[in-house]
Order: C-alpha cells, then structure tokens, then sequence
C-alpha cells in the first residue's frame, strides 16, 4: 500500500463509516458493554483522517501531528484494554486487569512525555514518522503491546482474538519493513484490520434464537 494524504482520506472515511455502522447496530441489538470496542473503527478512522491533514501540512508540528499523537500514544493503549474487558466473557475478565493495568502505566508515561516535549511528523517518502524523546522505548513499546494486543489474545472471545492476531502479525510486518515509522504504519494497519470488529458485532447483536441455532429457543 502507498501512504499519502488521498490514501489515509480514502481508509479513514471507510474505516469510520464502518465504526458508525458498529456503534449503531452495537446500540439497537447488541449489549451496551460492546460499545466501547464496537467503537474502536469509529477512532481509528478519524485517526487516519488526522493524519491526512499531517501529510497535507507537509509534516511538522502542528495541531493536527499533536492530534495524531495524542490518539496513537495514551489513548489507544487505555482504550483498547478497557473495551476488550467490557465486552469479554466474565471468565476472562480477571486475566485482563493484567493488560489493563499495562495500559494504565504506559498511558500515563506517554502522556507525561506529551506534555514535556515536542512531537513532530516527517515525511519519508510514503510514510510519516513521528519523532519525540521517549525514555526507556523499549519498555514503554512492551507495555504498549501487551495493553494493546495482549488484551485482545487474551479476551476469550474467538472473534476478538482473531482480530489480535491480525494486529499482532501488523506489528511484526511493520517493525520489520519499517522500523522508524513503525507507529504510523501499525496504526493505518490496525484501521483497515478493524473492519473485522464490524462481524464481530453482527454476531455478537443477533437475537438469541438466532444465535442458539435450529432446535433452541431463546429462554
């Protein structure tokens, strides 16, 4: 794929477009502990739309890159945990306080390191990297992904798992071709894999009957 400000439009709109069509079936059929990750296209759309307005600045450090950073850093790795636990099977909850408490630290370290320092974007050719001091990298990265996808490998559910793996393959793809714009590229990935989440909730905002199969009533 070729990043550039028309190809992050173009996702973003379609990845936020399938977020609306999660939160509205999430809302009518579904559990209201669903919404939280039946919005998490919705987020990640915009997220890519930021972005677009990134590439059309040319970079640098303006509100948009402040806009981006402040969704890809502390937001994602608090959010994502949180959802995943309201919406997991009550089996599985205890395990997740795990990840949750993961992002819970690593959202707190980057936003801090937000508040003191400069974020800027750079153009690389078809992608962007974001640039800003971050101590300990390596270990704000681990809890970063152990927030992020370990909450979902965790879950219990096998649709959310499914999307793990996805991102979990995302981020090794990306680490590998491109390491120093990593952040951006994991995040358009994690966008575009999120459309799972819409199956996700269709199955999960069926009526009982439905679900239970020929033979079963709904009690």
């Amino acid at each position: 794929m070729c990043w550039s400000e028309t190809a992050d439009l173009v996702a973003g709109a379609g990845v936020a477009a399938v977020g609306v069509a999660c939160v509205t079936r999430a809302a009518r059929g579904g559990s209201p502990r669903d919404l939280p990750l039946a919005a998490l296209p919705l987020l990640l759309g915009a997220h890519q739309i930021i972005e677009s307005r990134v590439w059309r600045g040319d970079g640098g450090a303006g509100p948009a890159t402040l806009a981006w950073a402040v969704i890809a850093l502390p937001l994602l790795p608090l959010w994502l945990p949180l959802a995943v636990l309201c919406a997991a099977p009550p089996r599985a909850r205890r395990r997740l306080l795990i990840p949750l408490a993961a992002g819970i630290a690593t959202a707190a370290a980057l936003s801090y390191c937000l508040a003191t320092r400069t974020v800027t974007a750079e153009i690389r050719g078809h992608t962007v990297g974001y640039v800003f001091g971050l101590p300990q990298p390596g270990l704000i990265v681990a809890g970063y992904l152990l927030a992020t996808v370990g909450s979902l490998l965790l879950s219990g559910d096998r649709g959310l798992v499914l999307f793990g793996v996805l991102v979990a393959v995302g981020a090794a793809v990306c680490v590998l071709l491109w390491r120093r714009e990593y952040i951006s590229t994991w995040c358009a990935f994690a966008a575009v894999c999120s459309v799972v989440l819409y199956f996700w909730v269709r199955r999960r905002s069926r009526p009982v009957q439905a679900r239970s199969g020929p033979g079963f009533r709904a009690a």
